[in-house]
């Protein structure tokens, strides 16, 4: 029994770094930082957050997601309309290690991988 307890905590300690978190609201900033990083920052976030590179595919550590150079650009465009038309982001999914639990507590220079988004 003890032996059967230690193999699910062991199993249970891998997938425990990666999250998952949805925010939501409009862009507040859209920026490019140096070494070719967008960054994205909507109005119930409290940090940018990295989100892809439009010269390589984008690899977070905790995500099997990725995200390639032209999606990366289409993203950045449709969030670019977003921002200059006031429109709302609903739906903003954002995975990887440097996830966390709430929209208002990103830590600075955090990573994350963009899978899904839903423009209202």
């Amino acid at each position: 029994m003890k032996k059967l307890i230690a193999i699910a905590l062991i199993a249970f300690s891998f997938g425990a770094t990666s999250a998952e978190l949805v925010c939501g609201g409009t862009v507040d900033v859209l920026a490019y930082h140096a070494n070719n990083k967008l960054m994205i920052k909507l109005s119930n976030m409290n940090t940018p957050v990295f989100f892809c590179s439009p010269d390589s595919e984008w690899v977070v550590s905790g995500t099997p997601y990725k995200t390639g150079p032209q999606t990366c650009q289409t993203l950045y465009s449709t969030f670019l309309a977003a921002k200059l038309a006031n429109k709302s982001l609903s739906s903003v999914y954002f995975d990887g290690d440097q996830v966390p639990a709430d929209c208002n507590s990103w830590g600075s220079w955090a990573n994350a991988n963009i899978r899904y988004f839903v423009v209202n």
